[in-house]
């Protein structure tokens, strides 16, 4: 059984479609991520799998049960962990007594000292929450977060804060997490987080489904065009490379391709063969931010024709 199974969710508000037949699973264990612009439909759909909103049609199942359902949300709490953009905790008390006193709403919460070692805030333990800085206080949200020792934690922009160091600590920290069975729904707006952690990532627009997808998959991203980049060797004029180049400027040469392979493959002899290194050697394709911003963007226009 998934841990989370949508089928043809809807949800409006009065004449507006919020959510429309979006279908999905995650499964247990997995860092899912749920992906959309603003309006897009992310923030009710996590609500309706949180418990927290009622939708008008589909069926949902959330940890084996109806979110929506009364009688399932009490089990729910103490299964499910949720880490909001802005958290509400008392200021005046530390960062031990807040985890301290979450714990003790979970019939078996991780340890206190367990959870401040995870999200780093070991020498910040007896420190009041008002004079914690603003990435030390998304930690202890995550900290709260994870407190119950949840089967399932929604991460609604987990780094958002954080340097780059802090940020690395809580990528590992999510990956622990999944390691160890806990199924992670993450909302971010940083495409390098989601491609770092995700195993599937869900895109939407306008309340349906833009795409659905590995981030490496993501809108045919593995199919597309890449750009080989090199550094034009000494004494090698362009028309002596065994490649057409696509543009060069600075003596940075690019070449345009569907066909990688085989443009590697000439390049690499032909370096072997006349003992030229090939310094800089770099493939990218369009990155997982193209892609998103593609498929919003589609699905806007196209929602733009529907009205007209």
């Amino acid at each position: 059984m998934p841990a989370i199974g949508v089928n043809s969710l809807f949800k409006s508000y009065g004449g507006v479609h919020a959510v429309s037949d979006v279908s999905f699973e995650v499964g247990r264990g997995d860092v899912f991520a749920l992906l959309g612009p603003n309006g897009a439909g992310k923030t009710t759909t996590i609500e309706i799998l949180e418990g927290f909103n009622k939708r008008d049609g589909g069926d949902v199942r959330v940890l084996g049960v109806d979110p929506g359902e009364r009688h399932n949300q009490r089990w729910l709490r103490t299964r499910i962990g949720v880490v909001l953009q802005e958290m509400a905790v008392e200021s005046f008390f530390s960062v031990r007594q807040v985890l301290e006193r979450n714990a003790g709403f979970y019939p078996a919460p991780r340890r206190v000292d367990e959870v401040i070692e995870l999200v780093g805030l070991c020498d910040k333990a007896q420190v009041k929450v008002k004079k914690l800085s603003g990435g030390q206080q998304r930690r202890l949200d995550i900290g709260l977060g994870i407190i119950g020792n949840p089967r399932l934690l929604f991460l609604d922009e987990p780094t958002t804060g954080l340097d780059p160091a802090a940020r690395r600590m809580t990528w590992d920290l999510i990956r622990t997490l999944s390691e160890q069975g806990t199924t992670v729904v993450l909302s971010s707006h940083y495409m390098d987080e989601v491609e770092a952690l995700a195993q599937h990532v869900v895109v939407l627009a306008k309340g349906q489904i833009a795409a659905s997808g590995t981030p490496w998959s993501l809108g045919g991203r593995e199919f597309g065009k890449v750009v080989i980049s090199f550094m034009l060797p000494d004494g090698v004029a362009l028309a002596d490379l065994p490649v057409t180049p696509s543009r060069c400027a600075g003596g940075k040469v690019e070449v345009d391709t569907d066909c990688e392979i085989e443009v590697l493959a000439r390049l690499t002899n032909w370096s072997m063969a006349t003992h030229h290194s090939i310094a800089g050697l770099s493939v990218m394709r369009q990155t997982l931010e193209d892609v998103y911003l593609k498929l919003t963007h589609d699905a806007e226009q196209r929602a733009e024709v529907v009205v007209a």
